[in-house]
């Protein structure tokens, strides 16, 4: 059972809330249509449901609230407009990191894309998709998990008639294994024929909560549909008619030779038309609504507000009071946040450009550095100019770690809907952490690629060796992973990607200087001997190779750029952490 107790919206501006005080319910094994005509509130109160709107009211999912469940991707399959994810990813690729998020193995990709209809077609790409199959991609996301609970706006919005046919098949199956469907709709001839039941929704107001046949009664109406060249003549005569027998006859004219005849049949009809001579093309019955001003409208038979038909059951009655505010709380993080983290990065092909880039600027940089014969090897083998404030490697490990939270703020992929990107410790780690990976295998393939290419273009005797090797390796491994963090929290606390390279290149071009001038007094204490004093106190041996890497590593550390690097990824830590605390506090 899934019910939803005074949903009301918050208001915005001067306006009345979008939703008012709503409550209704959807009964497992039964298609539920939410329906009603554009801006009544459908959308938002699926949003209210999901947690993802400020509001009143709360949502029961088989007798628990959304905040309450472990794994909600496992009670409620969503489909909120478009699917939400990177244009350039596969479809496969997309179920693939979905499955990593909502923690059901990878082989589920697979399937459900057998089970939408979308066997051949797995590696298209999401932003090529036609309609008819963005909306396949996204019942089979919502699936994946094999959830209960169905929650779909407008699924049928754009399709045709067979894929609409298709659509509601799938969801009169879903129903018949015992799972809740709930959609919203604005045609009610849609309501009539596929739902089992019709929540009438009007200005964000409950109007009838129903059983489709007794919406199908009172409702809507039959009518008979007439075309003929001779309309207004037909309509004479059958008005006359019906006067003459005391009949209840409305005869609406509509567009193209169009008659519509409330009121009578079409034995009735073809008769007169018969006997006044007059050219029918076509005479059949059809189910009209009785229009937008009385169809949205309370009406005798049913009841309004936050009442119910009388099919209602008494324990769904019993839960009818008045709601407390709901409680808020971000989504959930993945369940599997590196497996999810790797197969983000590795599903675009940005990941591969950007490093493909980074390894050509670096090669010709460094063949280029190398004519004059008088530039330090250290820079030779980071391919890094004089003119830029940071090496390509440090540049493109710092874009790709922004992108890392940027695509999660314009491709949502991760929540229900277009919601906040979850704060949690471990998709931040699982962030930093493949960063971390990104950085070390961009600086090292950076130093092997400009190695080979300067012994290949000017032999291998000019390339030495430097004797502080040590100090040089942590000093490039420190810049490029420190990048790549800088990137990924940058981009996490102002949401977009030019945010986490300004982040990186703040550094180098404002930090540093800043720290070198303030640091420009006489030297302090050295710290050479500072791993050896480290050994005694922890009474512990190490190789000696390890007092070389820490001397270098400290080394590093004391420079102004390392010391503006720890103060900048200090700071956007803090930054990350507090604007998750607001966001919190807030909702």
């Amino acid at each position: 059972m899934l019910q939803a107790i005074g949903l009301t919206s918050s208001p915005r501006r001067d306006r009345p809330p979008a939703v008012n005080d709503l409550t209704f319910d959807a009964r497992p094994g039964q298609v539920t249509a939410l329906l009603g005509p554009t801006g009544s509130g459908k959308s938002t109160t699926l949003r209210l449901m999901l947690e993802l709107e400020p509001g009143r009211g709360v949502t029961y999912f088989r007798g628990r609230p959304l905040h309450r469940i472990a794994h909600p991707a496992g009670e409620v399959g969503v489909l909120l407009g478009d699917v939400p994810g990177h244009p350039s990813r596969t479809m496969r690729s997309q179920l693939r990191m979905l499955c990593a998020a909502t923690g059901v193995p990878a082989s589920r990709a697979d399937e459900m894309l057998r089970a939408v209809g979308l066997t051949g077609l797995p590696d298209q790409r999401i932003g090529t998709l036609p309609r008819a199959m963005d909306r396949r991609l996204g019942l089979a996301s919502a699936l994946l998990a094999d959830p209960h609970a169905l929650l779909l706006d407008e699924p049928g919005s754009g399709l045709s008639v067979r894929d609409t046919a298709w659509l509601h098949e799938l969801l009169r199956a879903h129903a018949l294994e015992g799972g809740t469907v709930l959609y919203t709709t604005d045609d009610p001839k849609d309501a009539a024929r596929n739902a089992d039941r019709v929540v009438t929704v009007a200005h964000g107001r409950l109007v009838a909560e129903q059983e489709v046949a007794d919406f199908a009664r009172t409702r809507l109406r039959p009518r008979v549909a007439v075309r003929t060249p001779h309309a207004a003549r037909l309509a004479s005569v059958v008005t006359q008619e019906a006067r003459a027998a005391r009949r209840t006859v409305e005869v609406v004219t509509e567009k193209g030779n169009r008659l519509s005849v409330y009121g009578s049949d079409c034995a009735t009809i073809g008769e007169t038309a018969y006997r006044h001579g007059v050219l029918i093309h076509q005479l059949s019955d059809e189910v009209g609504d009785t229009g937008p001003r009385d169809l949205f409208e309370p009406s005798e038979a049913t009841p309004v507000g936050g009442g119910t038909s009388g099919s209602e059951s008494e324990g769904s009655a019993a839960v009818r009071e008045p709601a407390p505010p709901a409680k808020r709380r971000p989504t959930r993080s993945p369940l599997r946040p590196l497996r999810y983290e790797i197969r983000r990065l590795l599903g675009v092909p940005t990941t591969p450009l950007v490093a493909a880039a980074v390894l050509v600027a670096s090669v010709v940089v460094s063949v280029v550095l190398a004519r004059n014969g008088r530039t330090p090897v250290p820079t030779l083998l980071a391919g890094w100019p004089t003119l830029s404030p940071l090496p390509p490697a440090a540049i493109g490990a710092g874009l790709l770690g922004a992108f890392s939270f940027a695509d999660e703020y314009r491709y949502p992929a991760l929540t229900t809907g277009r919601g906040a990107v979850p704060r949690r410790l471990g998709l931040l780690l699982a962030k930093l952490l493949v960063a971390t990976a990104v950085g070390l295998v961009l600086a090292v393939l950076v130093v092997v690629a400009d190695l080979q290419t300067l012994r290949l273009v000017y032999g291998g005797e000019l390339i030495p060796v430097p004797k502080n090797w040590p100090t040089l390796c942590a000093s490039w491994l420190g810049l490029t992973v420190g990048c790549a963090w800088a990137g990924v929290l940058g981009a996490g606390v102002f949401r977009v990607a030019a945010a986490g390279v300004a982040a990186v290149l703040a550094v180098p071009v404002a930090l540093a200087p800043l720290l070198q001038k303030a640091t420009s007094g006489p030297s302090g204490r050295p710290i050479s001997g500072l791993p050896a004093r480290l050994r005694g106190f922890v009474s512990l041996e190490w190789p000696a190779a390890a007092d070389r890497w820490l001397t270098g590593v400290l080394r590093v550390v004391a420079q102004p750029v390392g010391v503006a690097l720890a103060l900048s990824l200090t700071a956007l830590l803090c930054a990350y952490l507090f604007t998750g605390l607001r966001r919190k506090a807030r909702w």
